[in-house]
């Protein structure tokens, strides 16, 4: 079924809901969020945006479901009792989707400058900005989730301190590497991941899935962070180059600890219903991490 993303219409039925695995449909969703997350001025006319708007909720919609119904049966299996559940979400770091990739290693040991270039690239133009999901997730939740989340965001602030702070590092980090992220220039697989984060992050629906995916980000993250720190190292970056991922190699362990005991845990005890949401949400951004490891293995190793 071909979709003209710039159409007014709204009536596409839930059957013939597009395919999310495109290059059109993460590319539009990339630049709605792009536009719509940037301060802006009144709209000349609110008719043609909102007509817009509606059909762009419905495809990253669309899109959230049915990464969602890709892992609800996994999902179901996550224990709704706290200790349960927090030790079935501690579990994802070794078996959750993606996780031992072979991509890591080959970065840190084999990976050379243009391919790690073209990694970074990739990672940066699919980054959806933690400190802004984190902000955007943390609206009328519960007290202690809620100082979580601000004491989180605090760190991605870098505490006050703008040399601290990380989107800038990350910033930074891509003028070394001598890269221009570019939503055109950038594989299906990576925005997708972007754009699930934002959807969940933006989507009061999507709230407690927002809160395990940033939750689980935090857990599996540093691993990973480190294996990259050290291609980078290899290959002559500075350690104030390689700071942003020097810095989640070990700042991320300590916040998916704290994560786990301030958020999930006082969510669950509360409502186990959220235990299956918050899983589904953890699966989801595994899922989308999965296939970029995939796809960035399929184009750097050819």
């Amino acid at each position: 079924m071909q979709i003209d993303l710039h159409q007014r219409s709204t009536s596409l039925p839930a059957s013939e809901a597009p395919r999310f695995q495109s290059d059109t449909i993460q590319q539009a969703l990339a630049r709605w969020n792009r536009e719509r997350l940037s301060p802006q001025f009144p709209s000349s006319d609110w008719n043609q945006h909102f007509e817009h708007e509606a059909q762009m909720r419905y495809l990253e919609t669309s899109f959230l479901e049915e990464l969602r119904a890709e892992v609800a049966d996994r999902a179901r299996e996550a224990p709704t009792d706290v200790d349960g559940f927090v030790e079935w979400f501690e579990d994802l770091k070794q078996t959750g989707p993606g996780q031992g990739d072979p991509l890591f290693p080959w970065l840190a040991d084999s990976a050379n400058e243009v391919q790690l270039r073209w990694f970074f690239e990739q990672e940066a133009a699919g980054e959806a900005g933690f400190d802004d999901l984190v902000a955007y997730t943390q609206v009328k939740l519960p007290v202690s989730a809620k100082l979580e989340l601000a004491r989180n965001y605090w760190d991605e602030m870098g505490r006050g301190n703008v040399r601290g702070m990380h989107g800038p590092m990350l910033n930074d980090l891509a003028v070394t590497m001598g890269v221009e992220p570019t939503i055109e220039n950038t594989v299906w697989e990576s925005l997708a991941l972007a754009n699930a984060m934002t959807g969940m992050a933006t989507n009061r629906g999507f709230a407690w899935h927002s809160v395990g995916a940033l939750g689980v980000i935090e857990l599996t993250a540093p691993g990973r962070s480190a294996m990259v720190a050290k291609g980078l190292r290899r290959i002559g970056l500075s350690d104030r180059e390689r700071r942003y991922f020097d810095l989640h190699a070990v700042l991320d362990v300590k916040h998916s600890e704290d994560w786990n005991r301030e958020a999930l845990r006082p969510l669950v005890e509360v409502d186990p219903r959220r235990a299956t949401a918050m899983a589904e949400g953890a699966l989801m951004r595994l899922m989308c991490g999965k296939r970029c490891f995939a796809r960035y293995r399929a184009t750097l190793w050819g």
